[in-house]
């Protein structure tokens, strides 16, 4: 008989644990840091993993000029660069006011200047000028309600390039004439440059029409000015002048994190198979998905059979139906929990790997075969989006805080042969 899992819950947060490590920005920045140049060099940023990554960079070249935007509570001791802290998911006052002191700083440089720009998820908000015809309470209500509307990152991401002043390699060109060195940490689907942070130093190929069309579909009640903004919204094209001497790099991405934890799990005996690293998806659809497939093997699995883990990752989204408190990950967790129906032997982890879930300080959750019985109701809770709420109030809620990172989300089922008469 195959030796079962003794602690799931814990071994599944192992491997969450490992995810995020392997894309620790100690780890993943300095191989890629071109030799310290002889003249002036300015270190600038945005994003989840930005100040890690700042702090990555001086522990390579030493005391460095910059300046990087990151979430509250993401900041680190720099010695040179100067890290600045703001609003996430939704942008606020500290930000567009850091954002006008980036720009500030990259205005007037010469061709003898090396920039070197550290984006990563969360820069989307984080970096915030809006666009002419728009105001700060403009981009906090529009980000608000793209949240809440279920749409793709991808698409999310195409539309803020069109309300702002600084996305859609809009601050690559302000760096023009610099050369421009940008290192990022993807969190989106498929690792796109131009859609991770919604492509500050990327060009793009988008139009302003297919951001309308966005606009129409997301959020179709849209006030005029914001569709007539968006309407005379640019972005830099990838051939425009301005951008030949910008150099971009991905330093990190889900697929690497993802594959030395699956390394991990088959260490200890586990057959993985990785459902892929890029799926998105209504959360909850997503989940009785891949529960489905979880009972399927199940049934196939005998006491001699290995453990049989499913890998993904990628990012959800919820479609907000009610008021409660729950991410894209919970509710993955909550619906899957709902769809094993307490089947014996499975077990459900699923995490951001920045350590939020959506807007909550919570990475995600756990569900096991006990899930449903522990008093609170899941279909209840799953109905108003509370899914957070619901697992707090069990214990199964996995809490992390800041991991100073971001590869996107991190989905792991553990499915154990069950011998006749034993459920763990």
């Amino acid at each position: 008989m195959t030796s079962l899992i003794t602690d799931p819950k814990s071994f599944l947060t192992d491997l969450f644990q490992t995810a995020v490590a392997a894309a620790d920005p100690m780890k993943v920045v300095a191989p890629h840091l071109p030799s310290k140049p002889d003249g002036r060099l300015l270190v600038i940023g945005a994003g989840k993993a930005s100040a890690r990554m700042a702090e990555a960079v001086e522990a390579h070249y030493g005391p460095c000029e910059g300046f990087v935007i990151t979430r509250y509570g993401y900041g680190r001791d720099c010695e040179g660069i100067e890290i600045v802290e703001a609003s996430h998911p939704v942008p606020d006052q500290a930000g567009l006011n850091a954002t006008m002191t980036l720009l500030e700083r990259v205005r007037d440089l010469s061709a003898d200047d090396v920039v070197v720009a550290l984006i990563s998820g969360g820069g989307s908000a984080l970096l915030c000028a809006p666009a002419d015809g728009l105001t700060l309470e403009d981009k906090i209500d529009l980000n608000a309600r793209l949240l809440a509307s279920g749409a793709p990152i991808g698409d999310m991401n195409v539309l803020r390039k069109f309300v702002s002043s600084v996305k859609g390699g809009k601050l690559a060109a302000a760096c023009h004439p610099a050369r421009l060195i940008t290192l990022l940490i993807s969190d989106v689907p498929g690792d796109d440059p131009a859609l991770i942070a919604s492509g500050p130093t990327v060009g793009a190929k988008h139009s302003a029409q297919e951001a309308v069309a966005l606009l129409d579909r997301w959020i179709p009640d849209a006030p005029d000015h914001w569709r007539n903004a968006v309407a005379a919204g640019s972005v830099v094209a990838p051939d425009d002048p301005s951008l030949a001497r910008a150099e971009t790099y991905t330093i990190a991405a889900p697929s690497g994190s993802l594959a030395i934890a699956a390394e991990q799990a088959r260490s200890a005996g586990i057959t993985v198979q990785m459902l892929g690293d890029n799926l998105e998806g209504e959360a909850r659809d997503l989940a009785a998905e891949h529960a489905t497939r979880a009972l399927e093997i199940q049934h196939t699995l005998t006491a001699q059979d290995a453990p049989v883990l499913l890998m993904s990752g990628g990012e959800c989204t919820v479609t907000r139906r009610g008021d409660g408190s729950g991410g894209p990950n919970a509710e993955y967790t909550l619906a899957a929990a709902v769809a094993l129906n307490g089947a014996p032997g499975i077990h459900v982890l699923a995490c951001d790997t920045d350590g939020v879930d959506g807007a909550a300080e919570i990475a995600g959750a756990y569900a096991g075969p006990q899930t449903l019985s522990k008093g609170a109701d899941a279909v209840a809770a799953l109905a108003i989006n509370d899914a957070h709420g619901l697992f707090q109030s069990i214990g199964d809620s996995i809490v992390t805080g800041p991991t100073l990172t971001n590869v996107n989300d991190f989905r792991a089922i553990l499915i154990q042969p069950q011998p006749d008469g034993i459920e763990d």
